[in-house]
């Protein structure tokens, strides 16, 4: 227990951190995702070809290359900027390609003759996608959402090794200083707990009220 009184700011930091990079590469996941859903779904074949090809590399790219190429390859064409930056760039980036696959998922769900009803009336593409078929589709992927961003919230551990402040990096400091091991990542386990099961607990909540009926 001591190990974490005697250094609850430097955990409180490093949670705090990973807390950031948490919400911000979700945003970034799921804006990302949402636009190349669209796009492996839209009637135009180089926005679908531009949408598979983006989920097709990146959800094939293993994550630790993919921050090697975004916080060391970037700079290398005048991108300089700080590295919590760049780690939720790599992170935001990664996910998005599942959250992509998900929502498609859900789009799939939704019978065609809605989208075929919609554009009877004369709605657009973008219109009958964001008023009929994805607010459908939303309520049959809040669950597989959910799970893939509390593996987002895990994978955040990876930026650690680029010299980002998260949670698990703290281990190294308190090594250094002589601090049992074994205590150490139990209290880093358990901050990865609380936002994990905080995710989780979102997603309940937001199942329950939009979730299909089941």
């Amino acid at each position: 227990m001591y190990v974490l009184t005697e250094n609850f700011a430097l955990y409180g930091k490093g949670f705090w951190g990973t807390v950031q990079l948490t919400v911000y590469a979700s945003l970034l996941a799921l804006v990302l995702g949402f636009v190349m859903a669209s796009f492996r779904v839209a009637p135009i074949g180089s926005l679908r070809v531009f949408g598979t090809v983006w989920v097709n590399v990146l959800r094939n790219t293993p994550l630790t290359l993919l921050f090697f190429a975004v916080l060391l390859g970037l700079p290398r064409f005048g991108l300089v900027l700080p590295f919590q930056v760049f780690a939720v760039l790599a992170l935001g980036c990664y996910t998005s390609a599942f959250i992509c696959e998900v929502l498609r998922s859900g789009i799939n769900t939704v019978p065609k003759g809605q989208g075929e009803a919609a554009r009877s009336l004369g709605m657009s593409f973008g219109q009958t996608l964001g008023t009929v078929v994805l607010p459908q589709a939303f309520r049959s992927v809040i669950p597989p959402i959910g799970s893939t961003l509390i593996a987002l919230a895990k994978n955040s551990a990876i930026a650690g090794a680029f010299s980002v402040n998260e949670l698990l990096g703290t281990y190294k400091t308190l090594s250094e200083l002589g601090y049992n091991i074994v205590w150490t990542f139990v209290w880093i386990a358990v901050g990865y707990l609380i936002i994990t099961l905080s995710i989780s607990a979102l997603f309940h909540v937001l199942e329950k009220r939009y979730g299909v009926a089941r």
